[in-house]
C-alpha cells in the first residue's frame, strides 16, 4: 500500500494541496482528474519524490526520507509529460535504457528478448529498429511507455500517457496499462484529460482542485455534475453507458 498521510505541497503562493489524505491499493488503476493548473503533475512528482512537501508518504512500510531517493524511487516506473527523444536511437534501444542498470557492453539475449516481447505485446514490435526521432508522437508516447513497463515497476506513474494518441491506440494503451496493473498487482496512478476515459478505465478516481484533494473513489461516486461543474467552471450533463459507467458531455452556452 502506498500511503499519503497530512500531505500539504506548495509551489511559491499556490498551494496544491492542503492535508491531503491517500492511500492507494496494489492491483488496482488510480485517475488523478483536475484542470489545468491544479497541480496533477506536481502531485505525481511529489510521489516521485522530485518535489518538496511536507507530512508523510510511505511504501510497504518504507517511509520517504529525502536523504535517500533513489531508494524510494527504485519501485516506481514514472513516465513525464514531456517524452521527447533527442538521441537518435531505435525503438528497441531506447526500450532498453529502462534497465539501464542491468546494460554492459554486451546485452543478454534475455535482455533483448524482454525488451522486444514488451514493445509487441503494446502492437509496436515492427518499430523496432526504427529510429524513434521519425515515430510519430503517438509512437514515441508507446516506446517510451514499454521503456517504463521493462523496469518492472510495482509502482507505475503516468503522466497523460494517451495525450499523443488516437481513439485507438488510446483505447489499446489504456486497455494494456489495466491488465498489467491486474496481473502484475501494481499500484497505477495516472493523469487524463478525459474524464469519460477515466471513468472506463479507472479503479478510483482522484480530484484534484482548489489545493485540495476534493474527492477519492469509484468513477460513478466521483464523478458528479455539481462538484465536475464547479471545479472545471463549465455546464455538463452526465450520460450514462451500457456498463453504468459515467460519460461526460460538456454543454455549450446559449
Amino acid at each position: 500500500m502506498l500511503v499519503l498521510k497530512n500531505l500539504n505541497i506548495q509551489r511559491g503562493p499556490l498551494t496544491i494541496v492542503e492535508d491531503g489524505q491517500l492511500s492507494l491499493l496494489a492491483g488496482k488503476t488510480y485517475t488523478i482528474l483536475g484542470p489545468n493548473g491544479a497541480g496533477k503533475s506536481t502531485l505525481l512528482k511529489t510521489i516521485f519524490g522530485e518535489v518538496a512537501f511536507s507530512g508523510m508518504m510511505s511504501y510497504k512500510g518504507q517511509v520517504y526520507s529525502n536523504k535517500h531517493p533513489l531508494r524510494w524511487r527504485k519501485p516506481i516506473g514514472y513516465m513525464p509529460q514531456d517524452t521527447m527523444v533527442e538521441a537518435s536511437l531505435t525503438a528497441l534501444e531506447v526500450v532498453l535504457l529502462g534497465r539501464i542498470d542491468a546494460l554492459h557492453m554486451h546485452v543478454s539475449d534475455e535482455l533483448l528478448a524482454e525488451a522486444a516481447g514488451v514493445l509487441t505485446l503494446l502492437g509496436i514490435g515492427h518499430l523496432a529498429h526504427h529510429d524513434v526521432m521519425r515515430l510519430s508522437g503517438g509512437q514515441r508516447q508507446l516506446v517510451m511507455f514499454a521503456q517504463v513497463l521493462l523496469r518492472q515497476p510495482e509502482i507505475l506513474m503516468l503522466d497523460e500517457p494517451v495525450s499523443a494518441l488516437d481513439m485507438h491506440h488510446q483505447l489499446n494503451l489504456l486497455s494494456r496499462v489495466c491488465q498489467y496493473t491486474h496481473e502484475q498487482n501494481l499500484i497505477t496512478v495516472m493523469i487524463l484529460h478525459d474524464l469519460s476515459l477515466a471513468a472506463q478505465f479507472s479503479d478510483e478516481i482522484i480530484l484534484l482542485g482548489n489545493g485540495k484533494i476534493q474527492a477519492q473513489g469509484k468513477p460513478a461516486d466521483v464523478l458528479k455534475a455539481d462538484i465536475i461543474s464547479e471545479l472545471y467552471r463549465v455546464d455538463i450533463e452526465i450520460l450514462y453507458d451500457s456498463r453504468g459507467l459515467p460519460v461526460i458531455r460538456p454543454m455549450r452556452k446559449n
